[in-house]
C-alpha cells in the first residue's frame, strides 16, 4: 500500500508538473489517467502491480 500510494503522488507531481511546463496539454493527460483508471480494472492489473513492486524492491536493495 505504501509502494501504491507513493507511486501514485509521483506521478500525480509529475503529470502536474507536465501540465503547468506545457509539454503535455490537459487533454492528453485526461486521457491518460484515464487510460490508468480503466487498466486498474482489467486482468493486467495485477501484473502490473507485481512489477512495479519488484522495481521498487530492487531499487531499495541497491546499495551506495
Amino acid at each position: 500500500m505504501v509502494i501504491s500510494l507513493s507511486a501514485v503522488l509521483l506521478l500525480a507531481i509529475v503529470l502536474v508538473v507536465m501540465i503547468r511546463s506545457k509539454s503535455i496539454k490537459v487533454g492528453p493527460a485526461i486521457i491518460a489517467a484515464l487510460f490508468g483508471f480503466f487498466l486498474a480494472s482489467t486482468n493486467m492489473a495485477p501484473s502490473v502491480n507485481r512489477f512495479l513492486t519488484s522495481l521498487a524492491d530492487t531499487i531499495n536493495q541497491i546499495k551506495i
